[in-house]
């Protein structure tokens, strides 16, 4: 069964964003988002909540496009409808028996891309096998929390640790339930 890994920029205070979506203090440059960006092109799938998704329309990201060009989609939520939509884009309800069959198919582990409320839903239901940090030197103070409103406790595992440009850190931890 594939592994999803949540894969986040984050505070040092546990938020992935400022209020409004502002993600403005986190590093934007240098070798530690190069080395993000080459460990994306290691998934062929990607999941995420509504919000998220949307988030992407900021960047230029089209309703029904993917985000991720190498990567299938597939997006949770209960409302979101596209006029047209990319047959690699697959909207999913918000469902145990989903995740389940996603990760029971072929192919690399399962990037989970951002969403504080859905990355808590997931580890509440002890979905998520790794949480992958890119630690940005910056307090927030408020925003949207790196698991949502979960209240869930649980170990975990560090299993890689490296410092980049910009006093990024990049920590990987394999999450015990």
């Amino acid at each position: 069964m594939r592994k999803i890994v949540y894969y986040v920029a984050s505070s040092l205070d546990g938020f992935i964003s400022a209020p409004n979506d502002d993600i403005s203090g986190f590093v934007e440059g240098g070798n530690g988002v190069e080395k993000y960006f080459r460990d994306l092109a290691e998934f062929d799938t990607v999941i995420m909540g509504k919000n998220t998704y949307e988030f992407g329309y900021r960047y230029g990201l089209q309703p029904g496009q993917v985000a991720y060009p190498h990567m299938t989609h597939f997006i949770f939520s209960t409302s979101l409808t596209f006029a047209s939509q990319d047959p690699r884009v697959h909207i999913k309800k918000i469902d145990l028996e989903e995740i389940r069959l996603i990760r029971e198919q072929a192919g690399s582990d399962i990037y989970l891309c951002g969403g504080g409320q859905f990355a808590g839903w997931l580890l509440d239901n002890e979905q998520i096998d790794v949480l992958k940090v890119k630690l940005n030197p910056l307090i927030l103070g408020q925003g949207a929390r790196l698991f949502g409103s979960s209240q869930k406790r649980c170990k975990l595992e560090l299993m890689v640790s490296a410092a980049y440009d910009e006093g990024l850190q990049i920590m990987t931890y394999a999450i015990r339930y």
